[in-house]
């Protein structure tokens, strides 16, 4: 049944939005693996193609419901016989998918994906197949997961949900109530990742550094967590985003400075330094905790990356504030840094807040932190010019007949990377590499 299944129907999986959303297509082309259906890369080989979209912010929904028009095209101009919507954008906006997109032939909720074979067959067959449930998934009934051949990094979901109610954030609406994963499901899910030939796992969820509170009597686990991960056969890099600063221990910063297999790289989105604004966003914690502890990973830490995301244009931010907090950031020099423009989303606190910063000054604000940025990144950047930096090769350019990997310091995709010369060895391997030249955000260097 399995080849018939295989010869009959090609699966193109098209994500959208954040890693999170990754690790559950990653699921997806599991279930689709076994059934017998064949992976496939590009849509426009695809007899049936799913989407799995991003519902967070306003350019995300644009982006995916552009994306859904698109694959619609591929019905009238290409081989697609079904199309097939999940993820986010599902969960918020069934009905409207629904009747403004006849061409969307099923679709499925961020709890129910696991039902994704059963979608498929339904459409084939002329049905219209809807799976919105409860948001909540429980990643402890499944582990394995399908990744690209040539994947040599991936991301692991340590847990689902969020607690924190930002003013500012529809997540807890799409995802639920925050929810550990247990240590066992965690651990046997990097393993199946390092069989597929991935060395670096980055751990995600909406709030990583509370992660085990729930499970294990009220205690923070993440750092008992990264020791044993760090044990994992093949695994050489562990990374950690989106650390909340209200409960990053003293024992975890312990395991940074201390396990040679955790990058020295934190990711911690911070959204604004104003305690009003803060305040307004419903953030715990102020500007004074978090230049102690931003102080306290570096003392503890010296060569540490520490990467922040910032939110302007919030309502209220007013001119002050904003100078305030380009002052903030050019006093931190971040090492890495992302900005967003706030975005009004449905059914959020925020909504309700006055004094809207109108979208021209928003833009103008998120353009003047990226300039100060950049010229931090180049000055922090140049302080690798003569060191060796540990690099993992991803990837080859024939053009310019180098190769191209990252450093420890660099998350996948977000981050800079580094171009090598006088490699002639594999790709996912990590190599030393001697840093030669800088810029304002990539390395270049000579293997040694």
């Amino acid at each position: 049944m399995a080849e018939k299944a295989s010869a009959r129907e090609k699966v193109a999986i098209v994500t959208l939005g954040c890693e999170k959303n990754l690790v559950d297509s990653d699921m997806m082309a599991h279930l689709i693996d076994e059934k017998g259906y064949e992976l496939v890369d590009d849509p426009q080989q695809a007899t049936v193609v799913i989407v799995n979209t991003c519902g967070f912010i306003d350019a995300a929904k644009e982006e995916s419901v552009n994306k859904i028009l698109d694959m619609a095209d591929l019905k009238e101009s290409g081989k697609v016989k079904s199309l097939v919507v999940a993820g986010c954008l599902t969960q918020r906006y069934k009905e409207d998918i629904l009747q403004e997109i006849p061409e969307v032939d099923g679709i499925v909720g961020t709890g129910d994906f696991m039902s994704i074979t059963d979608i498929i067959e339904e459409s084939l067959v002329g049905k219209r197949p809807v799976r919105i449930g409860n948001p909540v998934f429980s990643y402890e009934e499944v582990v394995k997961r399908k990744v690209k051949t040539g994947t040599y990094s991936a991301y692991i979901k340590i847990a689902e949900g969020c607690d924190n109610a930002c003013t500012f954030c529809s997540i807890p609406m799409m995802r639920g109530a925050f929810r550990s994963r247990s240590m066992e499901s965690i651990i046997e899910e990097a393993r199946h990742l390092a069989s597929q030939g991935v060395v670096e796992i980055s751990l995600i969820a909406q709030d990583s550094t509370n992660y085990g509170t729930d499970l294990y009597d009220g205690k923070h686990m993440l750092a008992e967590l990264l020791n044993r991960l760090s044990e994992v056969e093949g695994i050489e890099w562990i990374r950690l985003h989106y650390a909340y600063p209200g409960f990053f221990t003293d024992e975890l910063i312990e395991v940074f400075a201390s396990n040679p297999k955790v990058c020295k790289y934190i990711d911690m989105p911070l959204q604004h330094s104003e305690d009003t604004i803060l305040k307004r966003m419903r953030r715990p914690g102020r500007q004074r905790d978090i230049r102690e502890l931003v102080a306290k990973i570096r003392a503890a830490v010296p060569d540490v990356a520490v990467r922040t995301s910032l939110i302007v244009g919030f309502p209220g931010e007013t001119e002050q504030d904003f100078q305030n907090l380009c002052e903030f950031v050019k006093e931190i020099k971040f090492d890495r840094l992302g900005v967003f423009t706030y975005s009004s989303e449905d059914d959020t606190p925020a909504v309700r807040l006055p004094d809207h910063v109108d979208e021209e000054t928003k833009e103008r604000r998120a353009n003047q932190i990226m300039e100060i940025q950049r010229e931090i990144s180049r000055e922090q950047n140049d302080r690798f010019v003569g060191k060796e930096l540990d690099v993992l090769i991803e990837r080859y350019e024939g053009k310019s007949d180098v190769f191209v990997g990252r450093s420890g310091f660099d998350a996948p995709e977000i981050d800079g990377e580094v171009f090598v010369s006088g490699y002639k060895g594999e790709l996912g391997k990590i190599v030393k590499v001697r840093i030669t030249h800088s810029y304002e955000y990539d390395l270049a260097g000579e293997v040694l």
